[in-house]
């Protein structure tokens, strides 16, 4: 493509400077980011001091941070020449990969990221997966006929079923989208709700619709669901159903009981797949009742045709807090605290 990022050699001992030069200055323009935005981002979040210089940057502090500094921007400039848009949660998960203190395969990563072509496309946008977990669930949903996502909370594991279900619809591989979560308070009570059924039930679903509105335009996601090929509605109303020839996902999975699960998974019929989502650390159910996401992970355990994909802190794309924030409930939990 002759687009490329040039690393010089290694700057002599006692050096605090690396400087990185770009051939293509426009995408330069579009790495740096408006009013320098991205340049201050990696600025206050590795400790390092950016200075452009014509179609060079100047990175200034330790040598580890220079080196963790220096991939995170080759690679963001990677994707701008693959054509790829590079937003604030990319740059935020690079962060993350490129540490110093990361130990976790970050390298591999960054070299998916930078070469890796997986993509979600949907009517409003194109989908990349942003950390291995991700690509590997990814895969396995448009693979495999029942797969289960589970991990915390901010890891993509609704997102990106909603988008590969939204990517199938339009390529005409189901013909219908069934999105579905158990309508469990957080624990809290909301009392009687207002209005019609609709009314009541939407709160709860809200969620669901949010990941839709990113992925279709507004007019057509209205149409589709009048004509109800694509519905949204509690769990406790997929009984009685054969849902065939249509994507089907369950969220928040862990608040559906053993025998809500059992007669969701054997909703499936011909022509279908489903997603099943769930975190396992964050049950709403009452005091005593079991969870049917933690039931299904030992029952179903190596049957055929089904796939389990785990996420951990290092795969949240929300704000950088909220990994820290779940590091350290896990912490608390391993301790007995």
């Amino acid at each position: 493509m002759g687009i490329s990022a040039l690393t010089p050699p290694p700057a002599p001992d006692g050096s605090t400077e690396t400087r990185l030069e770009f051939a293509d200055n426009r995408l330069l323009i579009d790495l740096c980011g408006e009013f320098d935005r991205n340049l201050t981002h990696l600025e206050s979040q590795l400790g390092v001091q950016i200075v452009r210089r014509g179609n060079q940057l100047v990175l200034m502090g330790s040598a580890d941070v220079r080196a963790a500094t220096a991939e995170v921007l080759t690679t963001l400039y990677d994707m701008l020449g693959q054509g790829r848009a590079v937003e604030p949660g990319d740059i935020d998960a690079l962060i993350r990969m490129g540490s110093p203190s990361d130990s976790g395969g970050g390298q591999e990563q960054l070299e998916m990221f930078r070469t890796g072509r997986l993509e979600i496309r949907t009517r409003k946008k194109v989908i990349s997966p942003r950390t291995k977990a991700q690509q590997a669930y990814t895969r396995a949903l448009l693979e495999q006929e029942l797969n289960f996502g589970i991990g915390p909370a901010g890891t993509g594991k609704t997102y990106i079923a909603v988008a590969v279900a939204v990517h199938m619809f339009s390529e005409g591989h189901v013909d219908k989208i069934i999105l579905s979560r158990p309508a469990v308070e957080a624990g809290e009570r909301l009392g009687f709700l207002p209005g019609d059924m609709k009314d009541k039930i939407d709160p709860y679903m809200q969620p669901l619709y949010d990941a839709l509105n990113d992925f279709l335009p507004g007019k057509q996601l209205q149409k589709l669901m009048e004509e109800r090929r694509i519905e949204i509605a509690p769990l406790a109303f997929m009984r009685g159903r054969t849902l065939s020839n249509a994507f089907v996902v369950l969220d928040e999975a862990q608040n559906a009981t053993e025998m809500q699960m059992k007669m969701f998974l054997t909703r499936l019929g011909e022509g279908s797949r489903m997603a099943v989502t769930g975190d396992r650390s964050q049950v709403d159910l009452p005091r005593g009742v079991q969870s049917g996401l933690r039931a299904a992970e030992r029952i179903l355990d190596g049957v055929e045709g089904i796939s389990f994909s785990y996420f951990t802190a290092a795969d949240v794309v929300r704000h950088p807090l909220v990994a820290r924030i779940i590091n350290a409930y896990e912490r608390d939990e391993e301790r007995g605290v």
